[in-house]
């Protein structure tokens, strides 16, 4: 990790660079363990690691506080589990399994670096994706900024979002809206004085990268996949987008606790939107795994300018940044 300039004043930081790339050591250590022989991991100018075995797939993302996260709401290390996870989840979406990431922590003075940094490696051992460097500075705004290399495994092609046709099936890998839903509730208990908690809540706070339904669909050949990060209907339209067709849906799958509208464009599931030819191989092939059923929502169709939900134009509903 590079120098920080300039220093940060006095505050929950360490008091040296030095300090603080051993806490982040020490943090990210504990969640994978220490780098195996020939490769090298944080605390060099670069990190070492191994070629891949099948493709190479990267995905970058960042987490900006007041943007990703209400640090009213959520905690540090929420902001750090989310940041690492969305990256994750985009391996996942192509049916890649993530391998190493790449984190730049630009930091306010006086952030609590030790319960970002837990956060961090809570998702790092969960996703099983070691943190090998990055990059830390101070900076007016706090942003966490997660680039995740993953590996296809094999020589058979990721799945992307323009490979659906006509007459595919539209799926899901599980209810959507509990995300939106907690952030809800999180909003309410905040005015209220009140603390939130619940599976709604945890939903927000922590979400699921789902990398086991991503190599699922990829084996079971899905044509088409994405994962929904800003709202069902505005990823559809994305991956309808891509590749040129449209839907109608006949259902949306609602998180309980959550409303229709928090299903159909809340945003920050993480559930997988998956499009097959064949459904009764992806459902054969998930339940071979041990995995909850893909919910079938409704089917792809020739023309592009069709996009229906229960008869109704679906608009582009989710979450898009104002540039």
């Amino acid at each position: 990790m590079a120098s920080p300039k300039p220093r940060p004043a006095a505050g929950a930081l360490p008091a040296s660079e030095d300090c603080a790339i051993e806490r982040l050591g020490q943090l990210m250590r504990s969640a994978a363990g220490r780098p195996p022989a020939g490769q090298v991991w944080i605390g060099d100018d670069a990190a070492v690691v191994p070629p891949p075995v099948g493709n190479l797939v990267l995905s970058t993302d960042a987490a900006v506080a007041g943007v990703h996260a209400d640090l009213d709401l959520v905690g540090l290390d929420d902001l750090g589990w989310k940041a690492l996870t969305a990256a994750v989840s985009d391996l996942g979406a192509m049916g890649a399994v993530p391998s190493w990431a790449l984190v730049t922590l630009c930091l306010p003075p006086g952030t609590d670096l030790d319960r970002l940094g837990r956060g961090l490696a809570d998702a790092s051992a969960a996703w099983a994706c070691p943190v090998v460097g990055g990059d830390l500075t101070t900076a007016d705004q706090l942003v966490v900024s997660v680039s995740v290399v993953g590996d296809l495994v094999d020589d058979r092609p990721p799945v992307t979002r323009s490979g659906a046709s006509a007459g595919d099936t539209v799926a899901v890998t599980g209810p959507l809206g509990a995300s939106a839903a907690g952030l809800r509730l999180l909003r309410d208990a905040h005015a209220g004085g009140r603390d939130a908690a619940g599976p709604l809540v945890a939903a927000h706070r922590r979400p699921t990268a789902r990398l086991a339904e991503g190599r699922a669909a990829r084996d079971a050949a899905a044509t088409a996949m994405m994962d929904v990060s800003d709202g069902l209907a505005l990823d559809l339209h994305r991956l309808a987008d891509a590749s040129g067709v449209g839907f109608v849906l006949d259902r949306v799958p609602v998180a309980e606790g959550a409303t229709m509208d928090e299903a159909v464009g809340g945003g920050e599931d993480y559930e997988l939107l998956v499009v097959t030819d064949r459904p009764d191989r992806l459902d054969a092939v998930f339940a071979a795994a041990g995995l909850r059923e893909p919910v079938r929502i409704g089917r792809c169709v020739h023309d592009p300018a069709t996009r229906l939900l229960d008869g109704r134009p679906l608009p582009r509903l989710g979450w898009q940044h104002p540039l």
